[in-house]
């Protein structure tokens, strides 16, 4: 090899081998930690999802309920100091559920617990009545032959895993489109799906489905687990007949928006955190995710209380309308396109309340050394580092695919899945010192990124 261009690599790949507290300033590095430990002299975040919960409840998209939520958004982003705080609206599909019945009517008659998907159709009023027809899980619906299933009601009965990261949501979920798609493909009447979820409770979960356009649109809704279960047992024992009534609506466009405030700072460089302000119907949206919002919320206050300006500005934003389709950030990632190379780094909180125990990130591999030496000030958290292929979030996808580094504080979601989408998302199960330690790593990390030289992207 050339000398020159040996000397030229070396030096290229010199940050990756640097002592990791090389790359971060003393002082920030002191000031990440004095923000740990004042989070939690602090209940600030817990504070949040509590008014939150309480003096809005659930958040549908595109609803009456969803604006008061804005509002109550703009109003606490500007007692707590923040500046530039404003709306970013933009326009949503506004569906609501008015109510949902079922029932086994033969052989052995008795009610079944649902709840209607986001985005279906209705029965008319009369409802459906019709045999049901079990499938273990999708992938056996969309190898059944196209005959046979017309005027039935399908019965995918496909189990979620439960595991730590979250991993067997993707799985499970595939099922809440498919279902309909596949069943409108062959002609049934309905579709029914074991809840995605993870609990045996008798509480059904809600969420977002499509349908393909080029299909026959068939109503669709989740069972309860125990309800899955019992249906199950019942065509163990022969052929049963399910009555199925829905009553929803679609009311067109509806206007939601994205409420956003500010911790200017001296560039116009940006670190984004974000929640998502909607939640779905059945609950009041404390986990899902209310307290995204009180932790992203919470930890930026820490840092204005700090009265410092940040090198980097620091972009708090509450997402709108993310659980009928991302539509808020997409709006966002569209409405900012042109200021994407000022999008240093992001990170979104939706993954519940539970405790962060890993931290991962999607940096340019030169820029790795950043990371390890973000993570020592988070290690005395329980907080590992991990992989470099994190999400950084829902919300935060649309600017990821378009080249904005992320980070992701993984929360521990062994029961998420049990509350998710369901009436039992309430604040009775948010935990305030849990809330104080995702505060405490959010702080310490946005201060970082705020102040560290440099960016995380590829040169």
């Amino acid at each position: 090899m050339h000398i020159p261009k040996l000397i030229s690599a070396a030096l290229f790949l010199l940050p990756l081998y640097l002592n990791a507290e090389e790359v971060l300033d003393q002082n920030v590095r002191d000031e990440a930690k004095a923000l740990i430990a004042q989070s939690f002299q602090s209940d600030l975040g817990y504070q949040i999802i509590e008014s939150l919960t309480t003096e809005v409840g659930q958040r549908l998209a595109g609803t009456e309920a969803e604006a008061r939520a804005r509002d109550w958004g703009v109003a606490k982003f500007k007692q707590l100091g923040f500046k530039n705080v404003r709306i970013e609206p933009f326009q949503v599909d506004h569906w609501e559920r008015h109510s949902e019945h079922a029932e086994i009517t033969s052989p052995f008659p008795q009610k079944l617990m649902i709840t209607a998907l986001g985005g279906s159709i209705a029965t008319d009023s009369a409802g459906i009545v019709g045999q049901v027809v079990r499938f273990e899980n999708l992938q056996a619906l969309k190898d059944a032959p196209m005959k046979g299933l017309k005027g039935k009601i399908v019965f995918v009965d496909e189990y979620m895993t439960r595991t730590q990261d979250g991993s067997g949501y993707g799985v499970a979920v595939k099922k809440r489109s498919g279902a309909a798609v596949e069943a409108g493909k062959r002609g049934a009447a309905a579709a029914l799906i074991r809840s995605v979820g993870t609990d045996h409770h008798r509480f059904p979960h809600t969420g977002q489905m499509t349908y393909d356009q080029n299909v026959v649109k068939v109503p669709i809704a989740a069972l309860s687990a125990p309800d899955a279960d019992q249906l199950h047992r019942a065509l163990g024992r022969g052929d049963v007949e399910v009555k199925l009534q829905i009553d929803v609506q679609s009311y067109g466009k509806s206007q939601s928006g994205n409420v956003i405030a500010e911790i200017p700072g001296v560039t116009d460089e940006i670190v984004i955190i974000g929640a998502h302000l909607d939640s779905w119907d059945l609950g009041t949206g404390a986990v899902d995710d209310g307290a995204g919002i009180g932790i992203t919320v919470g930890a930026a206050k820490l840092i204005l209380d700090m009265n410092k300006k940040p090198r980097r500005t620091i972009r708090v934003v509450m997402f709108g309308a993310e659980e009928v389709g991302l539509v808020g950030a997409i709006a966002y990632a569209k409405k900012h396109a042109n200021e994407l190379d000022r999008h240093v780094v992001g990170a979104e909180s939706d993954f519940g309340a539970g405790q962060i125990w890993r931290f991962e990130t999607r940096f340019s591999d030169s820029k790795l050394h950043k990371a390890e030496a973000m993570h020592k000030v988070l290690s005395p958290l329980g907080i590992a580092l991990g992989s470099n292929d994190a999400s950084g979030g829902p919300d935060m996808g649309p600017l990821r695919m378009l080249g904005m580094p992320v980070v992701t504080l993984k929360q521990n979601g062994w029961d998420y899945f049990d509350l998710h989408h369901t009436p039992n998302d309430t604040f009775d199960k948010i935990s305030a010192d849990d809330i104080a330690q995702n505060v405490a790593a959010y702080a310490a990390f946005v201060w970082m990124a705020a102040n560290m030289q440099g960016d995380f992207r590829e040169p």
